[in-house]
């Protein structure tokens, strides 16, 4: 069985997940530890990033490597498609959605946790002593624990990477009426790395991933609940529910749960 070495609430682990259920193949999670859980990463693959698929003697790190790896092993329902014009096009949105659309996301994820009140009292259920770091696989390390002001976090780099989002979801809007999906009438990597980096922008109400029931369903003041948006987050949650496999048995946060991921051991 294929092995995805993961951070549970990690966006680029989610566009691994949402592309192993598009294509229906069955996978093992393997929660890393971050810190001393990445030895075993590093032993498989060189280097400690998670993702990192593990198939066979196969081991595959890189979230954009991993989807193009899939596509070789396992051709049935292709994410690059064949049009040689809209696979250019799936492959400039994937490395847009990585890269900036991701950076913006994560910004003003970071600023609402720590703004929002709404956000905070999910995330402080009474067993959690220290309840933002139930979220670290979403913000790498470096900028973990900023929240709004502050190592380059200004009002005005929040503000810029807001207007930022608006544009892009507007922007994908428009796509989205010409077309189901964003390059065309199929699926493509580029709406697998979108709809991964979307949960930033509005987490989405069924539990896909584990994440404090409270915070299921919120999203970014202003984005999420902006009309004008409703045509991206409408085509997200479709495609969520055409694709995705919920979790069972998820009633609460606890990472413990039998439904969760599986910790490494070190030896």
């Amino acid at each position: 069985m294929l092995e995805l070495y993961q951070f549970e609430l990690s966006a680029y682990c989610e566009k691994v997940r949402l592309a192993l259920d598009y294509k229906s193949l069955d996978y093992r999670k393997v929660e890393v530890t971050p810190g001393v859980g990445q030895i075993d990463v590093f032993r498989l693959s060189g280097q400690r990033q998670v993702p990192l698929l593990k198939d066979g003697n196969e081991v595959i790190a890189d979230s954009t490597a991993i989807l193009n790896y899939l596509d070789r092993a396992y051709p049935d329902r292709p994410l690059l498609p064949p049009n040689p014009a809209e696979r250019a096009l799936a492959t400039v949105l994937e490395a847009w959605a990585d890269d900036s659309f991701y950076a913006d996301a994560r910004k003003v994820f970071l600023a609402t946790l720590g703004q929002d009140p709404g956000y905070r009292t999910a995330l402080l259920p009474d067993e959690t002593p220290d309840p933002l770091k139930t979220l670290v696989g979403f913000i790498p390390g470096e900028v973990f624990g900023v929240m709004g002001a502050g190592v380059g976090l200004t009002p005005e780099v929040l503000k810029k990477a807001k207007d930022n989002l608006g544009r892009a979801i507007e922007s994908l809007c428009s796509l989205l009426e010409a077309n189901p999906y964003l390059t065309g009438s199929q699926p493509t990597l580029a709406d697998v790395a979108v709809a991964a980096v979307s949960v930033l922008v509005k987490i989405p109400s069924t539990p896909y991933f584990d994440v404090p029931i409270g915070l299921r369903g919120r999203g970014i003041p202003g984005i999420a609940d902006n009309p004008a948006y409703a045509r991206f987050f409408d085509w997200r949650d479709q495609f969520y529910r055409d694709f995705r496999t919920p979790l069972t048995g998820v009633a609460s946060a606890n990472p413990s749960s039998n439904a969760g991921p599986t910790t490494i051991s070190i030896d």
